[in-house]
């Protein structure tokens, strides 16, 4: 009877535990990509001040996209040796450190490198970290329990670029870096505290099995599927409200067209991930490509500002579901046991993504026009579908 009452005690502990680590994972997702998504707001001021154009300014955030997915090759298999604190106080460190001197640069060039770098760890510290801690925590609610912690990005999306924006507007971009750097790595350290290492084998040795793994179908599947749709992805983030002013939006309504995607995120995110545990995770994930693929029509045939709200509901929600299945659809093909570092093997294919999708596209936009640029994107997307259409007719060894 005593042994009996003590398990039970231990089970409520760490079922504390685990919904204390979604808790800071959220915490840390809302922080990270709060500041990242938000750079559009100073994308203005800072190449006013500057005298750049629009493809060296936005550079920026090509850069910064680039690093914090490729630096989760360190930052994953991080987590799996050291926990999830030490990951978390030194990326607040960083991106709060990068901020404040990117408030300081005199040169756009300067930028590149405070801004790219901070936030690039900080991004990298505050994802793939906080995701494969998420799932080792859980298994048979694990897509729910991701989809809570990863609506950060939806929240940090939806508030960031906004609060920035009201931020430049009374203290002008600078002092707004200043903030952002204070409040951004407060977050992060609330997060450190609230997050627990998981008990399951995601803490054991990130190195058994990885060569094996990066060899498999699987691994190839969802690589090859997330490098496509990531050359599609980003230009949703640079290009829709310049798109909606194109066909004669005005720059409010245009601007919050991104903000409406990450709406829509939010409840793909929660709803996606509880009818992934019910009807199949990788099933749910491919049709979340699916529908993310058809919907670039939308808005490649959207005659005004009603059909690209329509778009960005669409494409936001089919974009949370990925965003919260994916960690999910890893664990459950490849285990737990370094989940940090297989993710972060992954997203190194969403890197090159970020990195050449957007240049490549303005190419298009400069020389064939948007309509040209965002069928491209389309084929991408349902190319991402298709890479994904084996997944899951074999099991990849643990």
């Amino acid at each position: 009877m005593q042994a009996g009452t003590l398990a039970a005690g231990e089970a409520v502990l760490d079922s504390r535990r685990a919904w204390r680590s979604v808790a800071g994972g959220f915490a840390a997702m809302f922080a990270v990509f709060g500041v990242a998504y938000s750079f559009g707001a100073f994308f203005g001021p800072m190449a006013d001040e500057f005298g750049s154009g629009r493809g060296a300014t936005s550079f920026v955030f090509s850069i910064t996209a680039f690093l914090y997915f490729t630096l989760n090759m360190i930052s994953g298999p991080a987590v799996d040796r050291f926990g999830p604190k030490p990951i978390l106080v030194f990326g607040a460190v960083v991106m709060g450190g990068g901020l404040f001197l990117t408030s300081t640069v005199e040169s756009l060039l300067a930028g590149y490198v405070t801004y790219g770098l901070g936030v690039g760890v900080g991004v990298a510290c505050g994802y793939v970290p906080m995701v494969a801690v998420i799932g080792g925590w859980f298994e048979r609610r694990r897509s729910a329990a991701l989809g809570i912690g990863v609506a950060g990005i939806g929240f940090g999306t939806v508030i960031g670029s906004p609060m920035a924006a009201a931020l430049i507007d009374a203290h002008g971009w600078r002092t707004a870096y200043v903030i952002l750097a204070a409040v951004g790595a407060g977050l992060m350290l609330l997060a450190a505290v609230l997050t627990e290492r998981p008990p399951r084998a995601v803490a054991g040795d990130a190195r058994i099995g990885m060569s094996d793994r990066a060899r498999t179908p699987e691994f190839a599947a969802l690589y090859a599927s997330a490098l496509l749709l990531s050359l599609a992805l980003f230009q949703v983030f640079v290009y829709l409200p310049d798109f909606a002013e194109g066909i004669g939006v005005g720059e409010v309504p245009a601007a919050a067209l991104v903000a409406v995607v990450g709406g829509a995120s939010i409840a793909g995110r929660l709803g996606l991930g509880v009818v992934a545990d019910r009807v199949g995770r990788v099933r749910t994930y491919r049709a979340c490509f699916l529908v993310m693929g058809l919907s670039y029509g939308i808005w490649m045939a959207a005659p005004n500002y009603v059909w690209l709200v329509v778009f960005a509901l669409v494409m936001g929600g089919s974009y949370g579901g990925f965003i919260a299945l994916n960690p999910a659809v890893v664990a459950e093909v490849f285990g737990v046991a370094g989940l940090g570092s297989i993710m972060g093997l992954l997203y190194t294919g969403p890197g090159f993504g970020a990195l050449l999708g957007p240049p490549l596209a303005g190419l298009i936009i400069d020389s064939a026009g948007y309509r040209w640029a965002i069928a491209a994107s389309m084929v991408m997307a349902m190319l991402a579908w298709a890479a994904l259409l084996p997944l899951g007719r074999t099991r990849s060894p643990r």
